[in-house]
């Protein structure tokens, strides 16, 4: 089995934080989510990896390198995004058989895929509340009848989850029209399959979408939770660490600190005297958390530093940020309503009650900073001491 790994798009919806990076290379506790799926993919039984790159491709490329496992790793080039098929036809000479199609940002379970490739042809599908917001998938008699694109009236709650085996014949199938939206749709290339194939759904349930912040948010909430105490750092005495807490070798917890888990501190990482974090919190290689400061169920990108008696909860900060002292996070709707943020010009609901700052890399707040709920911060931003930030910048 062949795994083809979508990775090319510029990941706008995740900005300011691919504004240096593509979304794929973006951490899961601490692991690019493309080294999750490729890793996933060989557990499951690929033999074979191709990586579809674009946008910043060439970290993809230095990262992966020209293996996963046992599995050799090839790289295919989309020089224009004009949608899902167009980049599996860009790893269209690389395909010999039949071969699989995985986003680069999602996050998959190996049993799960197992499943679905030993299904072949097929198509994962996951249940959700609302159908109508997504690609509904018809089954008749156990296989896959058609699908229909955000239904007014859905006729099950079965929705595709962006997966996909497909046969070796499908190779050749992969110059569909442009669709309505102007882009070559990997699942017109699908339905020629039904129509000449009998296709599997496979029904997975513990598969994340990582396509804007909170959802990376969520994806390393979980990654957290899993985890089991290991405490290989520096953990003064007269520090407090409960639940499962992984302290990575050449971190520290100073005294009087307070680490409670599910939460991770990875290598070279410093929680400062008085200070507390709270689980599911992931604090990356080489960050910093001030004096008395407070950081709850939030990810912490490498280098960023926390000032003195700051407090930051639910949320997303990315590489080398500087947070001045007492600076202020908010992470509630005044409503009592879910956050919501500006995604792509839009205001979109968090569907979360809490949800707190995304900020981009090198962003530095000034002391006593205040940054409301679902604000964002573009990379390098600044912020005045004193301020209150309620819009992006």
């Amino acid at each position: 089995m062949q795994a083809v790994i979508l990775a090319a798009g510029e990941g706008t919806r995740m900005r300011p934080l691919t504004d240096q990076r593509p979304k794929p290379m973006l951490g899961v506790g601490g692991t690019p989510l493309v080294e999750h799926v490729a890793r996933t993919a060989v557990s499951a039984g690929a033999e074979e990896v191709i990586v579809v790159v674009g946008y910043e491709g060439e970290q993809v490329k230095r990262h992966l390198g020209d293996s996963v496992g046992d599995a050799p790793v090839h790289y295919a080039e989309q020089a224009d995004q004009q949608g899902t098929a167009d980049a599996v036809a860009a790893a269209q000479e690389h395909l010999d058989g039949p071969f699989a199609v995985l986003n680069g940002d999602n996050v998959y379970e190996s049993d799960a895929l197992a499943r679905l490739f030993e299904s072949a042809p097929s198509i994962a599908c996951t249940r959700v509340d609302e159908p109508s917001n997504y690609g509904v998938v018809e089954v008749d008699g156990g296989t896959v009848s058609g699908l229909l694109e955000k239904p007014a009236e859905p006729p099950s709650n079965l929705v595709n989850a962006g997966a996909y085996v497909f046969p070796a014949a499908a190779r050749e199938a992969l110059d569909v029209a442009e669709s309505e939206r102007g882009e070559r749709e990997l699942t017109d290339v699908l339905n020629r399959v039904i129509d000449d194939s009998d296709v599997t759904p496979v029904v997975i349930d513990d598969w994340l979408d990582v396509g804007r912040p909170w959802e990376l948010l969520a994806a390393n909430e979980r990654h957290v939770d899993r985890q089991s105490r290991a405490l290989g750092g520096d953990v003064h005495e007269d520090a407090t660490v409960e639940g499962d807490v992984v302290v990575e070798p050449d971190a520290s917890v100073a005294r009087d600190a307070v680490v409670e888990g599910p939460a991770v501190v990875e290598s070279g990482a410093f929680v400062g005297r008085g200070a507390t974090v709270r689980g599911p919190t992931l604090l990356g290689t080489a960050t910093g958390i001030g004096t008395e400061a407070e950081v709850e169920n939030s990810v912490l990108m490498a280098g960023t530093s926390v000032g003195r008696e700051s407090v930051v909860r639910d949320s997303v900060l990315g590489r080398n940020c500087q947070l001045g002292a007492e600076t202020t996070v908010r992470n509630g709707s005044d409503d009592a309503g879910s956050v919501s943020v500006t995604v792509k010009g839009d205001r979109v609901s968090t569907r979360r009650r809490t949800f707190g700052a995304v900020l981009g890399d090198g962003v530095e707040t000034g002391a006593e900073t205040t940054l409301e709920p679902g604000v964002k911060l573009p990379t390098d931003a600044t912020t005045d001491p004193e301020v209150r930030v309620s819009d992006d910048y």
